[in-house]
């Protein structure tokens, strides 16, 4: 596995690859490395020459009360992990390489960052889309795997990608969970052993509203305040937000129907987990 740190020499790198003909697979991911990432190279991997995966905790995405500083970081680990799961190319910048000190262009989405995590997370989705968009200039892929835990974030960078006409797949890569239901996440890490126990009511409080609307309860306000009162039953457990949405567009319902897009974020003490699911009727 090759380690490439300048986006220069990434660039490089994958023009060749393209003019030699390869097709390219892109794994991005901020590090502290964990199944469902995994999951995501192994998905990558089947359609594709050349894997790249690249390694960047972003810090435009980060709000000034965020955990940019906290981020986990074990490159060694995560090094290992990558070569175990068949990466060709590994892009790991310093930031102040992505990010030049007068930098004043920016790729923002101005309809489906409106709610749910962006509405709380001011620039955060500017961010994002900004360094994918680079990531994408650099490596060059045919094809990039993004995880359906990411709901917003994944609909974000398809939306991009269609009206920029960027010449990119992007592949859905479903939820990966431990086994008791929670979802992967590199944030787990910080959770206590009390409060990895109480982040359980995530994916709880989904499968209880999944069992009511299952029974025939379609009622918006009803099902979100069951989903509440699920999850502050329990100390430390914080609502941000619970939202129905139309799974396209990301736009609230008052009613459930097809196709619908329940996500949730909840701080657990200090961190804040997301999680999601779609119930289609």
């Amino acid at each position: 596995m090759e380690i490439i740190r300048t986006p220069e020499a990434m660039q490089l790198r994958a023009l060749d690859l393209k003019r030699a003909g390869r097709v390219i697979g892109l794994v991005p991911t901020m590090g502290s490395l964990h199944e469902g990432h995994l999951s995501l190279m192994r998905m990558a991997r089947k359609s594709c020459d050349v894997l790249i995966s690249s390694i960047f905790v972003n810090p435009t995405q980060f709000g000034p009360n965020e955990d940019l500083a906290a981020y986990p970081r074990d490159f060694e680990r995560d090094e290992f992990l990558c070569k175990k799961e068949g990466v060709d190319l590994l892009f790991y910048p310093e930031s102040k390489m992505m990010y030049l000190p007068d930098a004043s262009v920016w790729v923002d989405e101005g309809r489906l960052s409106s709610g749910l995590c962006g509405a709380e997370r001011a620039g955060h989705f500017r961010g994002v889309c900004t360094v994918v968009a680079k990531l994408f200039n650099l490596t060059q892929p045919d094809l990039a795997v993004f995880g359906e835990k990411d709901a917003q974030q994944l609909r974000i960078i398809e939306r991009m990608v269609r009206d920029l006409n960027v010449p990119v797949k992007i592949v859905r890569g479903p939820i990966v969970r431990e086994r008791d239901g929670l979802a992967m996440s590199s944030r787990n890490k910080y959770l206590s052993e009390q409060e990895r126990k109480n982040a359980l009511c995530l994916r709880r409080s989904l499968d209880h509203v999944f069992e009511q609307m299952e029974q025939g309860e379609r009622s918006v306000p009803v099902l979100r305040e069951a989903m509440r009162t699920f999850i502050e039953a329990l100390d430390g457990a914080e609502v941000d937000y619970i939202e129905f949405v139309n799974e396209q567009s990301l736009l609230p319902i008052e009613q459930v129907n097809c196709n619908t897009l329940v996500a949730l974020a909840v701080k657990i003490g200090r961190t804040r987990l997301i999680d999601n699911d779609i119930f289609y009727a």
